[in-house]
């Protein structure tokens, strides 16, 4: 798969972008080795642009690790600064499946109660709340109401 080619004002932005980041994968004295292709694809999955440590003193070499790199895990090459090698490739969407019968889980949530008189400790209580429940304002737990049943002229207008 040949590197996805970016225009010069993508490929600043880019570069701005990853100014801060610090380098994810690292590159030994073993070379661009399928481990390590592996690690910057996962990378790339996971962040889209991504900094890359090359611990080679050879200019030349380092370049072409860029170009592999590129051309292998269909990314563009973004910047190649002295042993830091930059990489981009655009984040897959994510496939999310709707399960249908799936409720909401329950949460722990903290209620503090302030005392009446000004110089006593607030009462802090955790609380479980269900899917099914509310907190209420006074730090209660109170059930969900069931749903009244659709009339017969609201079901027409839903079918």
């Amino acid at each position: 798969m040949p590197a996805i080619q970016l225009t010069p004002a993508q490929r600043k932005v880019h570069r701005a972008e990853a100014h801060h980041l610090d380098p994810i994968v690292m590159i030994g004295g073993d070379g661009l080795t399928p481990a390590v292709k592996k690690e910057a694809d996962a990378a790339l999955k996971a962040h889209g642009l991504i900094k890359v440590r090359v611990f080679s003193d050879d200019r030349a070499a380092r370049e072409a690790m860029l170009q592999t790199l590129a051309d292998d895990l269909n990314a563009a090459p973004i910047q190649h600064i002295g042993k830091l090698l930059v990489l981009w490739r655009p984040i897959p969407e994510k496939e999310r499946t709707l399960d249908e019968d799936r409720m909401p889980g329950p949460r722990d949530v903290k209620v503090i109660k302030y005392s009446k008189r000004g110089g006593q400790r607030p009462e802090i209580k955790t609380l479980r709340v269900l899917g099914n429940q509310r907190l209420t304002s006074g730090g209660n737990v109170k059930r969900a109401k069931a749903r009244k049943p659709l009339s017969v002229k609201k079901r027409r207008q839903a079918d």
